[in-house]
């Protein structure tokens, strides 16, 4: 939904980028400072109840995390170990996030429900990212969804840093929305799967659907694993 916004982050982060270039940080450097410092703020400040220096922290490394794809094209050093890298770091740093939510819901906040709604969040947005990944490995278009991983991390800490400053109930209200946008947008991307699924079968002239270990075993992910911003190259 914030693809449109992309192009001017990029025009945005390009003279940083172009700083760095000068120096010997990779892309891939960039990209696992950016997961631990999100990591360690989320998992120290949230539970602790330090609910906006956490979303403060947390945005400051996201901003290093998004520079990885413009100092990659900036070096040119593009590459498929880089994307894989990438995606798999932001998994990490989304589950930080979420448990950090949770954790502080059951000590401090004192609400079993949300942290459920706090799991259940993480859940659904690992499975999010994982129906593209899984189709597009087979060779599906899936290139849909209402809440990517933009959006939702974007709702998530909004509705914290808002919370820490005393606004009430808006942390509920962005969880609950979140699940929400979060199973709608694993529907989507199951629909879109099978549709293309199905055009493709019949332009073949094969059955619409398949088993499920036609194409590969049912855990496994053998093409693309991509959500983010910059599918970006190596580093």
């Amino acid at each position: 939904m914030l693809k449109v916004l992309r192009p001017a982050i990029a025009r945005v982060l390009t003279p940083a980028g172009q700083l760095l270039a000068r120096t010997p940080v990779t892309p891939n450097a960039l990209t696992i400072i950016g997961t631990i410092g999100m990591s360690a703020g989320a998992l120290t400040l949230f539970p602790t109840g330090h609910l906006f220096a956490g979303v403060m922290v947390c945005t400051g490394f996201v901003l290093t995390d998004m520079l990885d794809g413009t100092l990659a094209r900036i070096k040119g050093t593009t590459g498929k170990f880089g994307a894989f890298l990438d995606s798999t770091m932001d998994r990490i740093a989304d589950a930080a996030v979420f448990v950090g939510l949770a954790i502080w819901f059951l000590r401090g906040g004192h609400d079993n429900v949300l942290a459920g709604v706090a799991v259940f969040c993480l859940v659904a947005g690992a499975m999010v990212s994982y129906a593209k990944a899984r189709a597009e490995s087979l060779g599906l278009t899936c290139d849909v969804g209402f809440a990517e991983r933009t959006e939702r991390l974007l709702i998530a800490l909004v509705s914290t840093g808002l919370a820490g400053l005393g606004v009430p109930y808006v942390l509920p209200i962005g969880l609950w929305f979140l699940a929400a946008a979060s199973a709608f947008t694993f529907g989507q991307r199951v629909h879109a799967a099978w549709r293309s699924a199905r055009d493709l079968a019949a332009a073949d002239g094969d059955a619409p659907t398949g088993s499920a270990t036609a194409a590969g075993d049912d855990s496994g992910v053998a093409g693309p694993v991509a959500e983010h911003q910059d599918v970006r190259p190596g580093g």
